[in-house]
């Protein structure tokens, strides 16, 4: 949820660094998913979409897949969150599940954000979801089955696809890096 700089939300442009993943991720896609259809998602945000900009798919933005919107707290550190907003800053500490930021959303809205997102997921084949922070922990947290109260904690590392294919009775995961290693991203999906 928050940039190089340590500052949320935000509608930032790729880091250098974000910039030399999105060049890579072709490769990577070709090297482990090559000759396979695929569809790739991404939010309305400037830093997804430019991710996605040299994938050779189809793309769809879906504005339900734009990361929890933090209110006020908008590019701010979480440093000046504590200093500015101290009660707050002890809510979300205390139950970050259900914390909703002022004029902005919690976990638990954008999981029924992301409702119409997941039904059609199940509907789909080979979708890449290139997304951001919590919006991934939400998908992943549907698809394996987490709790709640755990979701605001999982680990989603960054330029990392997480491949997810459903099956019976719950869902195989596979991790694929290419020369980074680090967070967000996906592939049944993939999430970038």
């Amino acid at each position: 949820m928050f940039n190089v700089e340590g500052k949320i939300g935000g509608d930032s442009m790729l880091s250098p660094r974000g910039v030399e993943y999105a060049r890579q991720l072709p490769g990577l896609i070709h090297e482990h998913l090559a000759g396979q259809h695929l569809t790739v998602w991404t939010s309305t945000m400037r830093r997804t979409i430019q991710t996605g900009q040299e994938l050779d798919y189809p793309k769809l933005q879906w504005k339900a897949l734009d990361e929890l919107d933090s209110g006020v707290c908008d590019g701010m550190t979480y440093e000046e969150i504590e200093e500015k907003y101290p009660e707050d800053f002890a809510n979300r500490d205390e139950d970050k599940f259900n914390y909703r930021y002022r004029g902005g959303e919690s976990y638990r809205d954008v999981v029924l954000r992301l409702e119409p997102v997941i039904m059609e997921l199940e509907r789909q084949e080979n979708i890449l979801i290139i997304g951001h922070q919590a919006i991934l922990r939400c998908i992943y947290a549907y698809f394996l089955n987490f709790k709640h109260e755990d979701l605001p904690y999982i680990q989603i590392p960054l330029h990392t696809i997480i491949q997810l294919t459903p099956r019976a009775y719950g869902c195989d995961e596979k991790r694929l890096k290419g020369r980074f290693s680090g967070g967000h991203n996906w592939g049944k999906w993939r999430m970038v």
